[in-house]
């Protein structure tokens, strides 16, 4: 094996892969280094399995109102060893499949940890020993994993991490989860679904604090019509674990309350795996955990970059392959566009779904532009009726001088779909005239975001 590379990548996750398979496109020497699994925390604990878990619950859910459309069920039940071992089953495929596009593109992968000695240096220890390579570009990908709070930590037993949820030992009969940003809510709806009594509790004024306020507020109602407890404004103090059960110390209001729960969720944030890697005695700024990086991932140190979750927020896969692509053209001598983060789609695959991107109406405001904002109900719309999902929204937010899209946020059934196209519009700098003369298919849940469009100038058709 050659011990010199055009770009090693430390971290094989959506960033670290497709970062080292764009680089070998370019002709580019590459070797990339994991310590754990090929894909990375998203596809194997992360996005891909909980996305087929939620699959799962609702399903389910649809099984249980089988008599709305026509339909008999009888018996409806589950077998949560099942559910996990498909959801498992996913991951594996997925992962062989990045082995295989690897091995076509002909990187060097190394299984192993590694470290940067010196610059342009990584050595990496494996199962059969040291291997020292050298190499003219380092990315860093390592990505990240989840904040634990002092008092919070997670035991495999009582206190779950996400990893932990997505092998349940068994199902929760009265759950707490402990943050309401994606991965909390995510998987306060799967076991909400699935019977638990669910309890979110969230220490910020309101429940998906990044989403528009508006949107957030539909959320939790159709939240609470599910049966599960919200406790916004609210922290969890303390947890006294005994055998089977763990007791919360919830401060709200000034007021401290104590409640019983058997399976506590943390999810209250992420932290970026910097340790052990050798990047501040490189030079290499990092600050609470994550690495700082002007737009284009340069980290200020000559030839080294840092991607993904690792380099800050926003915390989304997509946003890390982006990455990887942009700095792999980078290094081979190309002039990629920097990626803006306000541009690049949020997704929660809750019941109901919400997917944003760009400014909330709040945002707008704060940043002085005189805005209009259109809406659009699923209530209004055919599909969503013949499909039995009415209830929904679809908001945009426009600037009033040019019509340029500024942001678009929805709340409803297969809404993570349906943001790609205000996306589209995002990055090729549409204006609501444009999107008012596009023409949308009919009957197709889409079209709310054609009617949403033209509410803002007071011109919707439909509601």
């Amino acid at each position: 094996m050659s011990k010199s590379f055009d770009m090693i990548v430390i971290g094989a996750g959506p960033g670290g892969y497709v970062a080292a398979i764009r680089g070998a496109q370019l002709g580019l020497s590459v070797a990339i280094v994991e310590r754990e699994h090929l894909g990375g925390i998203c596809l194997n604990w992360g996005c891909i399995p909980t996305k087929a878990m939620l699959r799962t619950s609702e399903v389910f859910h649809l099984m249980h109102r089988a008599k709305e459309f026509g339909l008999k069920a009888e018996g409806i039940g589950y077998d949560l060893d099942a559910v996990v071992k498909r959801s498992r089953g996913i991951a594996k495929q997925l992962n062989s499949g990045v082995g295989h596009l690897l091995k076509k593109n002909k990187v060097t992968v190394l299984m192993g940890e590694a470290t940067i000695p010196a610059k342009g240096k990584v050595q990496v220890k494996t199962d059969k020993g040291v291997e020292d390579l050298t190499a003219k570009n380092i990315v860093v990908a390592t990505g990240a994993r989840a904040r634990e709070l002092p008092g919070l930590e997670a035991d495999g037993d009582l206190v779950w991490t996400y990893k932990n949820a997505l092998v349940p030992n068994r199902m929760p009969k009265k759950l707490l989860v402990i943050g309401s940003g994606a991965i909390g809510i995510e998987f306060a709806s799967f076991y909400n679904t699935l019977g638990a009594d669910t309890t979110v509790v969230e220490v910020m004024d309101r429940i998906l604090p990044v989403e528009d306020a508006e949107i957030s507020g539909f959320a939790k109602k159709q939240f609470e019509k599910q049966g599960m407890t919200i406790r916004e404004k609210a922290m969890v103090k303390q947890l006294d674990r005994s055998k089977g059960k763990v007791t919360a110390h919830i401060e709200q209001g000034g007021k401290v309350t104590k409640e019983e729960f058997d399976t506590v969720i943390s999810a209250v944030g992420i932290v970026g795996n910097t340790e052990g890697l050798g990047l501040e005695a490189l030079g290499v700024k990092v600050d609470r955990t994550h690495v700082v990086t002007d737009p284009m991932c340069r980290t200020g140190v000559e030839a080294v970059y840092a991607i993904g979750d690792i380099a800050g927020a926003p915390w989304l896969a997509h946003k890390a392959s982006h990455e990887g692509v942009m700095v792999a053209e980078l290094i081979a001598g190309g002039h990629p566009h920097a990626v803006e983060a306000d541009s690049i789609a949020g997704c929660t695959y809750c019941q109901p779904q919400l997917a944003s991107v760009g400014l909330t109406e709040a945002q707008a405001k704060e940043k002085g532009f005189d805005i209009k904002v259109g809406r659009f109900p699923f209530i209004g719309n055919g599909k969503a009726i013949a499909l039995g999902e009415p209830e929904g929204m679809i908001k945009t937010v426009f600037d009033a001088k040019t019509g340029a899209l500024l942001g678009a946020h929805m709340v409803g059934a297969e809404v993570t779909e349906l943001i790609q196209g205000y996306v589209v519009g995002r990055q090729l700098e549409t204006t609501e005239e444009d999107l008012m003369q596009t023409v949308f298919p009919h009957p197709t849940l889409s079209e709310m975001m054609h009617e949403a469009v033209l509410d803002a100038w007071g011109r919707a058709i439909h509601y």
